[in-house]
This record gives C-alpha cells, structure tokens and sequence, in this order.
C-alpha cells in the first residue's frame, strides 16, 4: 500500500473513532471499529476485553519483537468545549474531536505503519501492534492486562503525542494517600494534637525535600501535595485530616524506594495506591533512537504518564500531535502532522527491519 493511500484511510479511521465515545472502561464500540479496519486490511487480530492486537503475517518466534502500542480510550470532555466533541470537523487543516490528539493521532499512525510492514518477509524484528483500553484511568483492563498474552517484547514504541519527537525516558508515577492523626474536641479549648496541624508538618516537608538523585534526562523527582480534606464544623477540631501526594518519580529511582523514604520522615500513615507505575525508558544508542536522529528526531524526557509505565522492556514514547493539546477543550490534530508522522515512522523502521 503505497503512503499517501495509508495516511488518507488513518485519517478516515480517526474520523469514525471520534465520532465513536470510547470514555476508560467504555471502548467496546471502537474496539469493533478496529477490528473491522483490521478485515478491511486483510490482517488476522486478536482481542482481550477490549484491547484488539495483531502480529505481522510471517511472525517469527525465534526473532526479536517490537511492539506497537497506543491507546483508544479518551477522557471525558470538559465542558469548555464550543464544539461537538463527538463531531469530527476538518478546519484550516485541522480534525477537531475528542481523542483527535490523546491519542487517535498516534493510534491511527502506528495501526498504518504495521500494515505497511505487515506481509514484508524476511523482516529482522517481529511486529505486533496493540491498540488498547483503559490508558487514561490506568485501569486493570488495558495494556497490563494484554501484556500475559503477547510474546516475549523486546522494546516498545508507546504511541503519543510528541510531535514526532522521541521521548526516550518518561517519569513514573506514585500517588499517595496522607492520614494525619489528632484528637478530636472543642475549638475552645486547648488541643496539641490538631490533625490539621500534624498534617500541614508534613505537607512542609514534602514541600521542601528534594530527593538528591537528579536524572540527566527526567530531572529532579517532583513531590505535589495536591488535595486536602479535614473537619466538618467550625467549632470542631478534626480527628484526622486526609491529603494526597502526586509523586513523579524519575528513572534513579524506584516507586517502593520514594515512598519507604517518604513513610520514614512524616507522621502521617502514608499509604500507596499503587506501586506498578515506574519510571520508564530506553537507552540513548539503541538502534531505533539512533534511526530516529537520522531524520532529524530529537530526544528528550517526558513528565507525563503513558502505558510505558507497565511494560517491563526498553521503550519510547512517540507519535505526531502535541501533548499540550490533550485533554483540552476543542482538542484537534493537523491533518499534515498525521501525514508526516505515518511517513517518518515508515522511514525510521525502514533503518532497522
């Protein structure tokens, strides 16, 4: 299939997933739309809740294997939207519609680089592609889910939106919950065992300590007190008081190694919700960044969270669109950065296959 045939149809595929709502946990209906595309294309695919995946036609188990993976969940639309989030509209080069950028751009890019590559024999790596649920609620049905059914991955490209740039590293993510203690009692009266009082000691510290393991790549790691809770009447001193902590951890160290730290210096009962979502990243010489600098590629470190958080191989974080657009009102990709970035990831995969 020549390139220009490929970007027109990943265009006309974005256009019906738009129109499609596929909100976390809710993607049965796009999930069909992949499969039919993937019919339409002459593809074998397998599905997994709502997570479709394919390999390439002459997959060879005893070589290598790159996997291709972006998501088809969207978050809800906020409600500056002006126009119909489910309507895709094209303006000025631009598709407007939920889930346009974050991430049917990237989606409908690496879907259009495996068929290109999907029945080539004698290829040196293995492909499968995976387009998966539950992304952006980092639920228990997407990718960490499908992950147990596919071969052996040997590294990643994570379809998101970076303006085709390559983000070789991307921080992890730990949330905390704070559960500071205090004596319940009459505002009145004197009490030294106010739980709004013990948890703003904390939320100092936090506030203050810098972890002193600095990345070259992800800087520093980021401590963010960012709710709060405590009391129900004015005359009541609160028996506790509930605050969390967004912790973005960089690649130095491990989720489990921020929060044994964090638990030793605060008196609050600190507890994780997760500890699955660690840094991620690929190293600076591996042969895809390298073909990627060939085209002009820059590397650089993400601070958001994507599905690279649950795999376990080297992998990047790469696709056309702006991460600055996700989640916005009006959310819209250019038609030419789908253009651009179907054919850049054909040349780049053209160095290593």
């Amino acid at each position: 299939m020549r390139i220009n045939e490929l970007q027109h149809n990943a265009v006309e595929l974005l256009k019906k997933l738009i129109q499609t709502p596929s909100f976390s946990g809710e993607e049965d209906q796009t999930s069909l739309i992949i499969q039919e595309w993937f019919q339409q294309n002459g593809v074998q695919f397998f599905t997994s809740n709502n997570n479709v995946w394919a390999k390439n036609k002459y997959f060879d188990a005893f070589k290598p294997t790159i996997l291709l993976n972006s998501h088809h969940d969207t978050v809800k639309p906020n409600t500056a939207y002006t126009r119909d989030p489910f309507k895709p509209e094209i303006s000025e080069n631009k598709l407007f519609g939920l889930g346009s950028n974050d991430a049917g751009g990237p989606l409908v890019s690496l879907l259009s680089l495996f068929v290109y590559y999907y029945e080539h024999k004698d290829l040196k790596f293995n492909m499968i592609v995976a387009a998966t649920a539950e992304e952006e609620s980092s639920g228990p049905n997407g990718l960490n889910s499908l992950l147990k059914e596919l071969p052996e991955i040997d590294f990643a490209i994570v379809g998101e939106p970076t303006l085709m740039q390559m983000a070789i590293a991307e921080k992890g993510l730990l949330v905390l919950d704070g559960y500071a203690p205090g004596k319940p009692g009459h505002a009145a009266h004197d009490n030294t065992e106010n739980a709004i009082y013990n948890a703003l000691e904390d939320i100092i510290w936090i506030k203050n300590y810098d972890f002193p393991k600095i990345s070259n790549m992800l800087g520093k790691v980021k401590m963010t007190v960012t709710q709060i809770e405590a009391g129900q009447q004015h005359n009541v001193v609160p028996g506790t008081c509930h605050f969390v902590v967004d912790i973005r951890v960089n690649d130095l160290y491990q989720n489990k190694e921020i929060f044994d730290f964090v638990d030793a210096h605060t008196k609050s009962k600190m507890v994780a919700r997760s500890f699955n979502l660690n840094s991620s990243s690929i190293d600076a010489n591996h042969p895809i960044v390298r073909a990627g600098m060939k085209y002009g590629r820059e590397t650089y470190g993400s601070p958001t969270l994507s599905d690279q958080s649950v795999l376990s191989c080297p992998s990047l974080k790469m696709g056309p669109g702006d991460s600055k657009r996700s989640h916005s009102a009006d959310e819209l990709i250019f038609l030419n950065e789908i253009e651009e970035g179907i054919d850049l990831f054909v040349k780049i995969f053209s160095e290593i296959l």
